[in-house]
């Protein structure tokens, strides 16, 4: 990596993103050698139309992995997934099977891509906000729609960066001038904007969804994500306000027929992208499901998850699919991720889930067996139970009840949005189930390592310890 400051590695990748876009999008934001510290707002931002176009680039689902929306393109599965208990991977000596066996560097390149991939689309993102703010050219209640919308999609950027990295740099402009040497932002700082990004998005979204789908956020995508952030800082009492407004509101519901959770409509669906590109179904498709048969997955389900599963449950039946292997006489099973299925498809019947009710059953259940509500806290979990096929739970007392919430979060979120994960490590469980796993596991692999291309071009920027 050339040496450049931190933000113009940015603009660069931005350049690119906006380059594989339509003609139309590329009026967005044209980066000259030496950008301004503002886009022409005038210009860019002018009417209704142009803006919604730059908005439906910001949404647009990359099942190439290049344009749009980052953060779905497979690496955040697939490498929290190998961080945690869930994944394995065939592919040895890879920057991927680094993440398996905790011996990360700050070179890798799948590093690399985690940090920068968010920034490339908080620039657009950050852009688009003071556009809208200032342009005469639309109507007030459109502005503070977009403005809402987002306000949840650079949450969604900084609450991964944060769970991935720490703190992490918390750039809310598109001046160059003001983020060119960013140092990191506290944990407890980046979350207050993401609450603040939230709450705003929350008081001006609608509750109705402002197209077709449910592409873009209304204000229960706002509430479900507050509720998920406050659950992570251990505001119980708000993390179930929201999941229960949520809840509550009547919009959604538990599909009955697993198959049908990760549909383009589905009941269960809070926030789900369209993956359309004439040739492709979603990339966790691409990236899970074996173009092969015969031959060991380039990733699957580790033991440990495997043994999750209680007998019977058939998110197992459904969501996981099994290669028998057999290599020198010996026959192997190994089952990948299959909740997502359509690997090519014209008009994929799939779309990527980013948040759906059960989580938001789940989140509400921890919520309440905190508060001492472990009743209505059962009945919550057993609700997410019985759709997979399971009976009630057993658990009574408030930590048992807890411990079972986490479990079950484990096998119903399994490879969705790195959540397991997440999860070890807001529970302060992530060294007690890791280093009996893996050989060498320290505390410090908990988080992953700045990439040394950033902090070559930015010395206000400092490592994470436990790498050099």
């Amino acid at each position: 990596m050339t040496k450049k400051n931190f933000n113009q590695h940015i603009y660069v990748a931005v350049l690119l993103w906006v380059a594989a876009l339509s003609p139309s999008c590329k009026r967005l934001i044209e980066i000259p050698p030496n950008p301004p510290t503002s886009i022409a707002q005038a210009q860019q931002f002018a009417d209704s139309a142009i803006t919604m176009t730059s908005m439906a680039s910001i949404y647009s689902y990359p099942s190439n992995g290049v344009t749009g929306f980052t953060f779905n393109d497979g690496l955040l599965s697939v490498n929290t997934g190998l961080s945690s208990d869930e994944l394995g991977t065939s592919l040895a000596g890879s920057d991927n099977n680094a993440f398996f066996n905790e011996n990360l560097l700050s070179v890798n390149y799948i590093v690399n891509s985690l940090w920068t991939d968010p920034y490339t689309g908080l620039y657009p993102v950050n852009a688009t906000i003071e556009g809208v703010a200032a342009s005469p050219g639309l109507s007030a209640g459109l502005r503070q729609q977009l403005t809402g919308e987002l306000k949840v999609v650079r949450a969604m950027y900084y609450f991964h960066l944060v769970n991935l990295f720490g703190a992490v740099p918390l750039v809310t402009t598109s001046d160059y001038k003001q983020t060119a040497q960013s140092a990191r932002t506290s944990v407890d700082s980046v979350y207050g904007q993401i609450i603040r990004d939230l709450t705003d998005a929350k008081a001006a979204l609608p509750v109705t969804y402002p197209s077709a789908g449910r592409a873009r956020p209304n204000k229960y995508t706002a509430q479900a994500f507050l509720s998920k952030v406050y659950l992570y800082r251990q505001r119980w009492q708000l993390a179930y306000d929201e999941a229960n407004a949520v809840i509550g509101s009547g919009l959604y519901n538990l599909e009955t027929d697993l198959n049908k959770v990760f549909l383009n409509g589905s009941a269960e669906a809070i926030w789900q992208l369209p993956a359309v590109d004439g040739v492709n179904g979603t990339r966790e498709a691409i990236t899970y499901v074996p173009n092969t048969s015969g031959t060991i997955p380039n990733y699957f389900l580790t033991l440990q998850l495997q043994a999750a599963f209680e007998g019977g449950d058939q998110r197992f039946q459904n969501w996981a699919s099994p290669v028998d292997v057999t290599i020198n006489g010996s026959t192997q099973t190994y089952y990948y991720p299959y909740k997502y299925k359509q690997v090519r498809a014209a008009a994929p019947p799939e779309d990527f889930m980013i948040f759906r009710l059960a989580d938001i059953y789940l989140i509400r259940a921890e919520a309440a067996a905190h508060l001492g509500k472990t009743a209505d806290a059962l009945d919550d979990l057993d609700l997410v139970r019985a759709r997979a096929g399971l009976g009630a739970s057993t658990a009574s007392a408030q930590d048992d009840v807890i411990n079972a919430i986490l479990h079950e979060r484990q096998t119903e979120l399994f490879t969705e949005w790195g959540n397991r994960w997440f999860d070890l490590k807001r529970t302060g469980t992530v060294d007690a189930v890791m280093a009996p796993l893996r050989p060498g596991w320290q505390p410090t692999d908990a988080l992953y390592p700045v990439p040394q291309g950033q902090l070559n071009v930015d010395g206000s920027l400092k490592q994470n310890p436990g790498y050099q």
